[in-house]
């Protein structure tokens, strides 16, 4: 099979030496995802489009393809190709009658034709030919060229022609890694993974920065959604997740601060810390949810007062945003139901918070902070490759068991995003006595709270990262018997 992936438009229009920079980057990173799923898939073409050849038929890995390119950056539209030697116009009725028969059995279509090169006929040739053929050889309703239920899409180049069987847009942007690296500073809530989602989908290289106040679930939940950008947007590129202990700084802004200055107060020293981290690791910008008056926090004369102790560049993609065109976005991109039941924790509560901090009296706020807290908290950062997260969660947990086959007895828990568990059904021999549940990992926290803990669970998702994350936090819990599924010949 043959996908045909077409360019985001921004791309097209760049210069020559910067399209081609571009489209190279791209090809590389289809290149490494697409071999997760099939060793032998083929990555060419370097102007107009980009195809990927795979020489299997089977749609279980067709599906997978089309689900993976709809997620990475730089791909404007993809299309699943049926490839013919172009002889003449009968030649495409042939072709194109049993390709297009059982869908447009009972529904009016459309044929549209684009061509390229030179042939003894026009492209509404081709469409008239091919719709005479159709109405005559199947079973579809009739032609309608306006709204048609089924538009049946032809493309020729020069001698080859291409039977667009499936067409879908991507994500759009820049390829990853054609732009410089960003820090987030993520929270797990729906700005957070937005903008950072936003900044992924530009290109930019996408490293997380988690600020721990003391919530342990905080932090696990946050670490769920940084796995779940990068498998799902980013996973052609290594990526850091750093985390920043934050107890002792927040205890002494509780202590130190007057309550209507804290939570701007506390903002600061966040953009300190992590201005900091971003300049350890060779990192010149950061990224923030922030949408203008969504909180106290956030209205401009606050941002001003926030963003003066850095001199690091601030990115806002979410700035002029709306909550509901957040949420939306979030829906679209898979993290609005784990965003939404995510744990909040609250390092510091101001009863009546300024709207409008100013600069002198914030300064004296700060004079009486001990500043060492806030070295000693960005000193004891620790700082993980995101694709490690899944491998443990603080070093103490013992080793958490990899099975290929399931016993009878087992609860299997199939922890995916419900977009995959549809996409994709989970199979296997079934063992006897084997009970299955559909669980998604951002509500399985909440349905083990009164589970029985010495009870047999096997946890299972695609790469088993997210499974490895939540098996060793049920064994902290103090569940028993936890293992990861991982069949032996899974793919992705």
């Amino acid at each position: 099979m043959l996908f045909v992936v077409k360019l985001y438009p921004e791309i097209t229009i760049k210069s020559r030496p910067v399209r081609r920079r571009l489209v190279r980057q791209l090809r590389k990173n289809l290149r490494k995802l697409l071999r997760e799923l099939d060793d032998g898939v083929q990555v060419t073409g370097d102007w107009d489009a980009v195809n990927i050849e795979t020489s299997s038929d089977d749609p279980l890995l067709i599906t997978r393809i089309s689900q993976r390119l709809g997620c990475i950056p730089g791909v404007g539209q993809f299309q699943l190709v049926r490839r013919y030697p172009l002889v003449d116009l009968d030649n495409i009725v042939e072709a194109c009658v049993p390709a297009f028969a059982k869908r447009l059995a009972g529904k009016s279509f459309a044929v549209r034709c684009k061509r390229q090169g030179k042939h003894p006929f026009s492209s509404v040739d081709v469409e008239r030919r091919v719709g005479g053929a159709l109405v005559q050889q199947t079973d579809a309703a009739g032609v309608r060229l306006k709204n048609p239920d089924v538009t049946v899409q032809l493309e020729i180049r020069q001698d080859i022609v291409h039977l667009i069987l499936q067409q879908q847009n991507g994500i759009g942007g820049f390829p990853l890694g054609s732009q410089d690296s960003v820090l987030s500073l993520i929270s797990g809530g729906f700005d957070s993974a937005v903008s950072s989602y936003l900044c992924i989908r530009r290109g930019l290289l996408m490293h997380y920065c988690f600020f721990n106040l003391g919530g342990r679930t905080h932090e696990l939940a946050v670490k769920e959604v940084a796995l779940y950008l990068w498998m799902k947007y980013s996973a052609s590129h290594q990526v850091r997740f750093v985390t920043v202990p934050f107890e002792r700084v927040v205890e002494e802004i509780l202590s130190k601060v007057e309550n209507s200055q804290m939570g701007v107060v506390l903002k600061r020293m966040m953009l300190r810390a992590a201005s900091q981290v971003a300049a350890s690791v060779g990192i010149e910008a950061l990224v923030t949810g922030e949408s203008v008056a969504q909180v106290s926090s956030q209205t401009l004369a606050n941002l001003a007062v926030i963003d003066s102790v850095s001199d690091m560049l601030v990115l806002r993609p979410l700035i002029s945003s709306g909550k509901q065109d957040i949420i939306d976005i979030a829906r679209q991109i898979g993290t609005e139901e784990f965003s939404r039941h995510i744990p909040e924790y609250c390092g510091v509560i101001s009863n009546k918070p300024t709207t409008r901090a100013r600069p002198l009296r914030i300064a004296r706020q700060e004079e009486h902070f001990d500043m060492q807290l806030l070295d000693e908290a960005v000193t004891g950062a620790r700082v993980q490759l995101v694709s490690q997260l899944a491998e443990e969660i603080d070093g103490s947990q013992p080793e958490i068991s990899m099975v290929e086959h399931l016993e009878p007895g087992v609860t299997l828990i199939d922890i995916r995003h419900p977009d995959d568990m549809e996409n994709s059904l989970l199979t296997f021999n079934r063992a006897d006595k084997l009970e299955v549940l559909e669980i998604p990992f951002y509500q399985l926290q909440s349905y083990m709270a009164d589970k029985d803990r010495a009870d047999n669970y096997v946890l299972y998702c695609d790469k088993g990262m997210m499974s490895r994350l939540h098996a060793a936090h049920l064994v902290d819990l103090g569940f028993e018997n936890v293992a990861v599924y991982q069949p032996a010949r899974a793919h992705g």
